[in-house]
């Protein structure tokens, strides 16, 4: 059995409902106004939580590293320092972000890349970590998230399944025994057929752990079909719209699309319920629909049933359709109306 997670307080399972976490990303556009409406269209959606990313542009690279040149990359052309540098959160941001957030009665945590992000977010009383695709491999920082005793989520993008048990086997050897694995392709946006869904419950066996997913496609499908599946936790870029720009705003849900996600998730994992056969107490009354033997013409003492004077016809309130073969050529005990629903105690 595969154990529940506790996130700040709310209970992550396969017996609860999926934990939907809003990505904000760099969808803020430096503004902590804009900020602070993402958070409130977020929890107006109905998000579970509101996550962030810890770094600056120096904790992630030097200026004139790299330059994207990628033709397919929505960055095309930018410089890494400066991308970064659009798309971080100010640290002095997060507090507000976390008050809001909690106002709000919605989570707020963060992905750390590095570890003096992770003493910031701790100051902060964070209620858990997120280690981000790329940084699943850093063995140090895994260590550090998982030295505070609260609950990972690791995505598992753009890495081998040998780099992912030995996160798994870091996190373990660290203490860290509350964990979720979240599937993730690492390219932006992503297509459905890259994303590759069953492994959902192949990584679950695999690692004994809950499994979620960090969906970077566009539209609610795909999380959809990764409840079915089991995902526990949907991980999704979130902004107020994706006309207003932005370094992520392209592949970020807008507000009644988050809405969506959740409601549709959530009736996604209602339906899963249990491996049942037989009548359900709700379709009792629907029986009375099924079909049965009738007689179909008036039928006098003594004449047999034919195909003419007998049908199978609803509703169900005569011998069942699997005796009509049997009953042809049987005599009539009695005088029977047209209409009348075939019982043994007439043949």
């Amino acid at each position: 059995m595969i154990q529940e997670i506790n996130i700040g307080g709310r209970l992550v399972g396969q017996h609860h409902k999926p934990f939907i976490i809003a990505e904000m990303s760099g969808n803020h556009n430096q503004s902590l106004e804009r900020a602070l409406a993402i958070v409130d269209a977020a929890a107006d959606a109905g998000a579970d939580a509101i996550k962030l990313q810890t770094y600056t542009a120096d904790t992630m690279t030097l200026p004139g590293a790299f330059t994207i040149e990628d033709e397919a990359s929505l960055w095309k052309g930018r410089e890494l320092y400066d991308l970064y540098e659009e798309a971080h959160t100010p640290w002095e941001w997060h507090k507000p972000i976390f008050e809001r957030a909690k106002a709000r009665g919605m989570l707020a945590f963060s992905s750390p890349f590095d570890e003096t992000a992770v003493d910031f977010l701790e100051d902060l009383g964070a209620p858990a970590y997120k280690i981000a695709s790329f940084e699943n491999t850093d063995h140090p920082l895994i260590r550090k998230v998982a030295a505070t005793g609260k609950p990972v989520i690791i995505s598992t993008g753009a890495a081998t399944v040998a780099e992912l048990d030995e996160a798994v086997r870091v996190l373990r050897a660290a203490g860290c025994q509350q964990f979720i694995m979240l599937k993730c392709t690492s390219t932006y946006p992503t297509t459905p057929a890259n994303t590759n869904l069953v492994t959902i419950p192949h990584m679950r066996e695999l690692f004994g752990v809950q499994v979620g997913l960090s969906d970077h496609t566009m539209g609610v499908g795909v999380p959809v079909a990764a409840v079915a599946l089991g995902a526990t936790v949907i991980e999704k870029h979130f902004t107020l719209s994706r006309a207003d720009g932005g370094v992520d705003s392209s592949f970020s849900l807008e507000p009644a699309e988050l809405r969506a996600l959740v409601v549709e998730t959530e009736r996604a994992w209602e339906a899963l319920g249990y491996v049942q056969y037989g009548v359900q107490r709700a379709e009792e009354k629907s029986r009375l629909f099924k079909r049965s033997v009738y007689v179909a013409q008036d039928v006098n003492a003594g004449d047999t049933f034919t195909k003419e004077n007998i049908r199978v016809i609803r509703p169900g309130l005569g011998l069942a359709p699997k005796f009509y073969e049997g009953l042809i050529g049987k005599p009539a005990k009695q005088d029977i109306k047209a209409g009348t629903p075939l019982s043994w105690d007439l043949v």
